[in-house]
């Protein structure tokens, strides 16, 4: 049921917007700010739509069970949802239902970027779903452990699977609308399942970048950041990558080397605090690995600090070839990405982080830096690691350093991680994921295409792996300086969407599912 918003979730907003996430990885924040770009700049939601107020989205609140497998917990939370119903055929036509994933959805979910582009053609109704315990979903009484246990891709699946329920009869949807689902990253993964587990209620499922194997040890994250940093293609060399590896060098030789040197980082680096104890060294490193790995992961598109170009030319040092040049470049790149960020420092501090993640008041963890975390603890893993010979970065920090985040946070061990990991991908099968109609786009450049399906098993579940292509760049707005490997990926996805929609078309005469 729709419902109103209650003083303290406005609150909650302000605060997300603020961005208070000093616990949060930096490339964490990377993805906040460069989706928050991409769905504020250009024309307001009003003038981009060409139209009056009555063409702003519409925000709306489903009441649903906190605990939607036990049916005698009567508890329940508010969850947000937003609706463009500009370009909707009306109720025989399909819903395109744009899964939130792990922090704030806002009303250009259903504007900008696919599904709101694609819905004009297909005469869709587009429907984005906040994933609760993040961004204004958020239950009550705070994110303490007893509350922290409701919150799993499977209680967000049962969410969807209620607002499908709950949607259709608001807007008077007819039971035999397909429905298609949209999700990018871990939305990309939930999108992907609840086709997969809910196929009487979602028709189809375009998944982006969606890395649908849980991984404990993610080392070949930083495989592919390497590989990109020597793809010439997109701004990198083997140059660059010798730049990169040198430039950790130094700062590790710094680092051993203490006293003055030390020093000297710490201000030149603009770490937030001192840098003598190894736990604070190796969050410094883990910020420096992010920095680079962002650069990757996010190439190219609008509102990324540094793409892999600028990247490779800040080490390169612009042709000098001074044994400093590729330090001081790194330097320069950190200065850029914490002046877009609005970041007056590196954070460094693990005590401080362990602090920031156990404070359990909505107000503060309101971003998701802890849920997330609670996550990848219990679900996923996901944890980025660069002990591999050929990683140009530092081995600091190793798996046991972002294990022990979850034993000092939650309180758990580093068995029950790995075992819910396995239980994860025998739960969805992993990138065996049997699924039919779904359509998996990955970019080759983005590290997490690793852990998604790029292969097409069939007719019934295919794949698009773009070429030098980002992390979900797939569903960023059009520019004029796409590649013209995007436009034809984007093509092939509309043409996806058509060939669904005329099969749902003939289920329905044949009587069908």
């Amino acid at each position: 049921m729709a419902v109103g918003t209650s003083p303290w979730l406005h609150f909650l907003l302000l605060v997300s917007y603020l961005g208070l996430s000093g616990s949060a990885s930096l490339l964490r924040r990377l993805g906040e700010h460069t989706q928050q770009f991409q769905e504020s700049s250009g024309p307001s939601l009003g003038l981009s739509l060409g139209l009056g107020a009555k063409a702003l989205p519409k925000e709306g609140w489903l009441e649903q069970p906190l605990d939607p497998f036990n049916a005698s917990d009567r508890r329940s939370f508010l969850q947000r949802y937003w609706v463009n119903d500009q370009h909707w055929a009306g109720q025989d036509g399909p819903v395109f239902l744009h899964l939130g994933g792990e922090g704030s959805l806002g009303p250009g979910s259903v504007v900008r970027g696919h599904p709101a582009a694609l819905a004009p053609a297909l005469g869709a109704l587009v429907v984005g779903l906040e994933h609760r315990f993040y961004g204004l979903s958020i239950p009550a009484g705070g994110l303490d452990m007893a509350q922290l246990r409701f919150l799993s891709s499977r209680h967000a699946l049962a969410d969807m699977a209620s607002a499908h329920l709950a949607l259709s009869r608001l807007f008077n949807v007819s039971s035999s609308s397909p429905w298609i689902c949209f999700g990018g990253s871990y939305a990309g993964s939930l999108a992907a399942w609840a086709r997969l587990k809910f196929p009487h209620l979602i028709f189809a499922s375009v998944a982006s970048s969606a890395p649908v194997r849980a991984v404990l040890d993610f080392s070949e994250y930083n495989d592919v950041v390497s590989r990109s940093l020597m793809n010439t293609a997109i701004g990198g060399s083997p140059e660059c990558w010798s730049a990169a590896s040198a430039a950790f060098a130094e700062v590790e030789r710094r680092l051993r080397v203490g006293g003055a040197a030390l020093a000297a980082l710490r201000e030149e680096l603009g770490a937030c605090g001192p840098l003598s104890r190894a736990e604070d060294q190796a969050e410094l490193l883990e910020e420096l690995q992010a920095l680079v790995g962002g650069a990757v992961q996010y190439n190219g598109q609008a509102g990324a600090p540094l793409s892999v170009r600028q990247l490779c030319g800040l080490l390169a040092g612009g042709g000098n070839r001074s044994r400093k040049a590729p330090y001081r470049g790194l330097r320069r790149a950190a200065q850029i990405v914490m002046h877009s960020l609005e970041q007056k420092c590196l954070s460094t501090s693990r005590a401080e982080t362990v602090a920031q993640l156990k404070n359990t008041e909505p107000q503060v963890s309101g971003v998701g830096d802890r849920q997330w975390l609670y996550q990848t603890c219990t679900e996923f893993g996901f944890y980025i690691t660069c002990e591999d010979p050929g990683c140009p970065f530092s081995q600091l920090p190793a798996l046991p350093s972002h294990l022990g985040l979850c034993e000092q946070v939650f309180g758990l061990s580093a068995s029950s991680i790995a075992q819910a990991v396995a239980q994860t991908n025998s739960y969805y099968g992993g990138q065996t994921l049997r699924a039919t109609q779904v359509l998996f786009v990955n970019g080759d450049a983005d590290p997490w295409h690793v852990l998604s399906e790029t292969q097409s098993l069939g007719p019934f579940e295919s794949a698009l792996l773009i070429p030098n292509a980002s992390h979900c760049l797939d569903m960023a707005p059009e520019r004029p300086s796409d590649s013209p490997n995007l436009r034809l990926a984007r093509q092939k996805i509309i043409q996806q969407l058509h060939t669904w929609l005329t099969l749902a078309k003939e289920s329905q005469v044949r009587g069908g599912p």
